[in-house]
């Protein structure tokens, strides 16, 4: 024991001398966390709170192309801004600049009667004897220029693809109500009563948004639950520049060799930087989680929610900074240049946070990925985390994850002390 604790002592000193290191450990993860929540929250603001500013030209001299412009308008993702300046689509990119819109719509010529004219199609088609109807009876209706969304390139296909399925819902609920309209004409011989077309009007099922969670609760989770757990992850295997160019020093400047000569095994020194590294890891998480739930109120940010499942959280953590120490010193083992070490470790790092989930969703990645993620110790980590965090979930409900942490870090384990025996160290 008294070799063990006089190696940790000396690790202490060689890491509190190291400043760099501490900072890439502690401010630069900070600002990380701070950087992309702001910027995550900014945009769930964008999407729930602040109106998306679309800019609608009316070219349709009939009744629906103001009904559809409404129609947009009850949606409440947008701010509309009418344009009948527009004429040509020269001047879309001008007016766009001018308005500082990100979307314009051009409703075409003909818009209303060709609605119209669908509707007794559709009309004449269901209240006649389908086998009296001939192919050539029927009139086409007339097609006018589709309607145009121009968009700046700045929006991500995701976002567009939600402006144009809003867009598109306003259209099919016109014609919706044009062909029922139609239909109650067509049968009664008469317009439809006030009344009753405003029952038609206001008739749309509405949709409850519930959150489902392992504890029951209805919590709505924010950027900061989001964000701060898996850039936290991110943080504790960032300290392979630190660890692994302390082994690598210590492997070039000799003093391997002179560990050799002492009565102790060099196990005593890699159990000690464990031990060290491990309680910066979880010095780590403790900061980062603390001015997640303290500091962001202050900066304007939502708070992070801290789980109940206390037990639960230290597990996920200890189990994540174990491995994450245990790559770093495989790492710094296997690399024969502090520039080696680095580069490698910073770049498997970040191969393994977009194999993980934290770049891109792993939901949202392709078929053939979905089998290769979970090689990465950082998807465990994540997946336990989230259901910590955003589903309340238990103990019980993270421990495949906690195995799998454990798994990988004895692999590193194995595959370090391999590499050890091989050079005639241990």
């Amino acid at each position: 024991m008294h070799i063990l604790k006089a190696t940790i002592v000396k690790d202490l000193k060689i890491l509190r001398r190291d400043r760099v290191g501490l900072t890439m450990m502690f401010f630069m993860p900070i600002l990380l966390v701070m950087v992309i929540t702001s910027v995550q929250n900014s945009t769930f603001e964008l999407v729930n709170n602040n109106k998306i500013s679309l800019v609608i030209s009316n070219r349709d001299r009939g009744p629906l192309g103001k009904t559809l412009t409404a129609g947009i308008g009850k949606i409440g993702m947008f701010n509309i801004q009418e344009a009948d300046s527009i004429q040509t689509e020269d001047n879309i990119s001008t007016e766009m600049h001018n308005r500082n819109a990100l979307v314009v719509l051009l409703i075409p010529s003909g818009f209303s009667s060709y609605i119209q004219h669908k509707a007794d199609d559709i009309a004449t088609r269901a209240l006649s004897d389908p086998d009296s109807i001939q192919p050539a009876q029927v009139t086409p209706a007339p097609l006018p220029d589709s309607l145009k969304m121009y968009y700046h390139p700045v929006m991500q296909p995701a976002f567009r693809q939600s402006i144009q399925g809003a867009l598109e819902s306003a259209v099919q609920v016109i014609q919706g109500e044009t062909i029922v309209k139609k239909l109650y004409q067509t049968v009664n011989q008469r317009e439809v009563p006030a009344d009753l077309e405003k029952q038609i009007l206001l008739s749309r099922q509405p949709i409850s948004e519930i959150p489902v969670s392992r504890s029951g609760t209805r919590f709505v989770p924010n950027a900061s639950q989001h964000n701060v757990p898996a850039w936290t992850i991110f943080a504790m295997f960032f300290i392979v520049t630190s660890l692994g160019g302390s082994i690598v020093r210590e492997k070039n400047s000799g003093s391997f060799i002179r560990l050799k000569t002492l009565p102790a095994s060099y196990l005593y020194a890699l159990f000690s930087k464990q031990i060290v590294y491990l309680m910066v890891t979880m010095s780590q998480a403790i900061v980062i989680f603390a001015i997640g739930n303290k500091i962001f109120p202050f900066l304007g940010l939502p708070a992070l929610n801290i789980p109940e499942e206390w037990i639960g959280l230290f597990c996920v953590t200890f189990a994540c900074g174990y491995c994450a120490v245990s790559y770093a010193i495989a790492v710094g083992v296997f690399a024969k240049t502090g520039e080696q070490s680095n580069g490698f470790g910073v770049i498997s790092i970040l191969i393994m946070a977009a194999l993980g989930g934290l770049l891109v969703p792993s939901f949202a990645m392709p078929a053939h990925l979905q089998n290769i993620i979970q090689i990465s110790p950082l998807h465990w980590a994540l997946e336990a985390y989230y259901s910590l965090f955003l589903e309340g979930g238990k103990l019980r409900d993270i421990w495949m994850n906690i195995l799998s942490l454990v798994g990988i870090a004895v692999l590193f384990q194995l595959i370090t002390l391999y590499q050890l025996k091989k050079k005639n160290l241990i």
